[in-house]
């Protein structure tokens, strides 16, 4: 009877933790943070005037992706105020444009906004900050780039130079930290996210200046441990994985990917082997770590979790490397064994064999697709490419490379979908989109 009795606990326990993955998106790349979720089933087919659940107009401009608690999609949002203060020369946009990305006049208001994602309403709408950002950002970029986070009781939102935020799920503001500013290389702007784990928040603020990986405590936000890094600008956000029962956060940076114990930032293993100014975030699978950039480059590298302790650099725990047609801004995509990404901000996709690297397709290329900045995401037996111009194609999940679709959205995209059940919520530049079939 108690076996019985606990194999119905068990049964439970599971159908609990599925029901919660398949109705939220509480963190950047979804809730195992690889920007999949094998459960979901979105439509194939899509566009304008098919399959759009609601469409709405979001204030302020932000490159964050949107998270999601149940009924509740939240974002990041900065807001041009009416304010102004003098800055350099710029052009009758307010911006001065130019190699070092773009700069403001505008007193900007930092804002997060819950939105009823099955009607597309807006729940509440909180100023958390308000400030002119003083530091410039890429002409495609945004000062709302890093995503929220949340475990359903509290949310933390994440501006970078412009703070840390913690929130109720009505909007009132409990806590927040000051890092500082960054200083950001070629004014390239912010976007790592924050990682919860164990109630703790890492942070990881790698840039010009003094790098540093921090831990707070989630519910006060006071420091729980603060390592320095010898790192330049990175926007990679951390990774949490276990291995043999030992947490590993895990860190992906132009000087060393590195391993810290997430108790108290004690370093695991690291080793070189990248490029410099590194976006996408690692993914794992099986004991494996899989660590890419892109940028004046190509890297790709495949560690033994098991084996790797201390320097790794040229040992056996460093399983496989590739050094061609990988990505630069967008973080790719881990389904089964295969190992999808896009070359730089390409439209051209290639696919290996993540257990030995063998290269199953290369440089396939996406007509029409233009630059990408957005992530791959995967669900069921396909996956999704999200383009700059409003172009999505549809991939078949396989080692054969094949297309099933080819969708347009009127709008600009630069943060990465958002897939719960048969839904995904996209966010453009101007709009934010619910698709799914009617």
């Amino acid at each position: 009877m108690r076996r019985q009795t606990s194999f119905f606990v068990l049964i439970l326990f599971i159908t609990v933790a599925l029901g919660l993955a398949q109705n939220n998106w509480p963190q950047w790349r979804g809730p195992d943070a690889n920007g999949l979720l094998v459960t979901g089933n979105p439509p194939i087919e899509f566009g304008e005037d098919q399959n759009v659940q609601w469409k709405i107009e979001l204030p302020g401009r932000g490159n964050s992706t949107p998270i999601i608690w149940k009924d509740q999609l939240f974002i990041l949002t900065a807001i041009p105020t009416e304010k102004s203060v003098q800055v350099e020369k710029k052009d009758e946009e307010g911006e001065r444009r130019g190699p070092r990305g773009i700069s403001t006049d505008k007193v900007h208001s930092f804002e997060v906004l819950s939105i009823d994602r099955t009607s597309g309403k807006i729940l509440w709408q909180t100023q958390v900050h308000e400030e002119h950002p003083a530091d410039n950002t890429h002409e495609l970029g945004s000062w709302a780039s890093n995503s929220p986070v949340t475990d359903g009781n509290f949310l933390w939102a994440y501006f970078g130079s412009r703070g840390l935020y913690c929130l109720d799920m009505q909007g009132k503001v409990l806590w927040e930290r000051d890092f500082g500013q960054m200083q950001k290389v070629m004014s390239f702007g912010e976007g790592s996210s924050p990682l919860l784990f164990d109630e703790k928040i890492y942070i990881v603020w790698d840039h010009e200046g003094d790098s540093f990986i921090f831990a707070l405590d989630a519910k006060t936000g006071k420091d729980v441990w603060t390592k320095p890094r010898d790192e330049s600008s990175s926007w990679s956000t951390p990774f949490l994985v276990r291995v043999n029962s030992q947490a590993q956060l895990l860190t992906s940076a132009p000087n060393r990917i590195r391993a810290y114990n997430p108790d108290n930032g004690e370093l695991i293993w690291e080793c070189g082997g990248l490029t410099r100014n590194v976006i996408p975030q690692p993914l794992t699978r099986n004991n494996i770590a899989y660590f890419t950039s892109g940028f004046r480059g190509s890297a790709l590298l495949a560690i033994d979790l098991t084996k790797a302790q201390g320097d790794i650099t040229g040992t056996d725990a460093i399983v496989w490397q590739y050094a061609e047609e990988t990505p630069y801004t967008p973080s790719p995509l881990l389904m089964d064994n295969l190992y999808y990404m896009l070359r730089g901000n390409n439209a051209s996709l290639s696919c290996l064999n993540a257990d030995d690297g063998t290269v199953l397709y290369t440089q396939q290329k996406l007509e029409g697709g233009g630059n990408i900045y957005a992530s791959l995401v995967g669900a069921k037996d396909r996956f999704y490419v999200p383009c700059e111009n409003g172009t999505f194609f549809v991939i078949k999940h396989g080692p054969q490379f094949e297309i099933l679709a080819q969708n347009k959205l009127e709008d600009e995209f630069i943060a990465s979908p958002v897939i719960i059940g048969q839904t995904m919520y996209v966010r453009g530049r101007k709009f934010l989109y619910c698709l799914s079939e009617k």
